[in-house]
């Protein structure tokens, strides 16, 4: 399905009924990278996801966006869908980043939000090593639903170091643009208005968002919880798929249909 925002045709899909609750995936990635969270909420929940602009199967925006930008496209989006309630907020990394502003700058509420692996702090890290992270993360998606051989750990490591560079140089010039200018605006000052009941999922051996940004989003959202995995990278929501995913529930068993 398709919706005009900024002008702009934007791809998303909708899946089973209750309470609704808006997913917003990472940097360079699409709907299908959510696939994990989607699948175990549809039943109780009616599910919104979308290809975020310049993402996906989304058109590209005309010009380079800032993380203002991205909260409004959130805030249309909602709009749009014409959600009446305040919907429940799940974002994972540059998805997590558009809640963050979005919520503090009360554009939108939310019920409940979390948080996975999110971006939005001041990073130590280039342009392109991010760029690398998001071009790893579809392939990783892909990758893990297939028996875990030495071959196919190998192809990982292949994906990180080798193709990802490539598929950096080959990115639109505005969605590089983008990325510089969204990872130059430290959203920190909007954590404090976060109201709403926040879970924070992280991996500890997360380098692109680390843990040292989940213990300062934890310290600064009034009503926040941190889960952590020893074990979970950025992906933390693939890696142990299954703890989260029962985590998840648990956080949002009074909401379910």
């Amino acid at each position: 399905m398709e919706v005009k925002i900024f002008n702009k045709n934007i791809n998303y899909e909708v899946y089973g009924e209750g309470y609704p609750v808006v997913i917003c995936h990472g940097w360079l990635a699409s709907i299908e990278t959510m696939t994990p969270i989607i699948n175990t909420l549809k039943n109780g929940f009616k599910v919104y996801v979308m290809d975020v602009i310049g993402m996906g199967k989304s058109e590209l925006p005309d010009e380079p966006l800032n993380t203002d930008q991205f909260g409004d496209f959130l805030y249309e989006f909602i709009k749009a869908m014409k959600i009446k309630e305040k919907p429940i907020l799940i974002g994972h990394s540059n998805g997590g980043r558009m809640i963050i502003n979005a919520i503090g700058r009360e554009l939108i509420e939310a019920k409940k939000i979390i948080l996975i692996d999110s971006a939005g702090l001041k990073t130590k890290h280039g342009l392109k090593y991010h760029y690398k992270v998001a071009t790893y993360k579809m392939g990783k998606f892909i990758l893990n639903i297939l028996p875990q051989t030495k071959d196919i750990k190998e192809l990982k490591e292949d994906l990180f170091n080798k193709r990802a560079s490539a598929d950096y140089k080959n990115s639109p010039e505005v969605m590089r643009i983008t990325m510089k200018t969204i990872l130059a605006e430290n959203q920190e000052k909007y954590l404090h208005n976060i109201k709403a009941p926040t879970l924070l999922i992280w991996g500890e051996k997360d380098t692109a968002t680390p843990m040292y940004m989940a213990k300062k989003m934890d310290e600064l959202i009034p009503d926040s919880g941190l889960v952590s995995y020893p074990n979970a990278g950025h992906f933390s929501y693939i890696d142990c798929m299954q703890n989260c995913n029962a985590v998840i529930n648990e956080f949002l068993k009074e909401e379910r249909k």
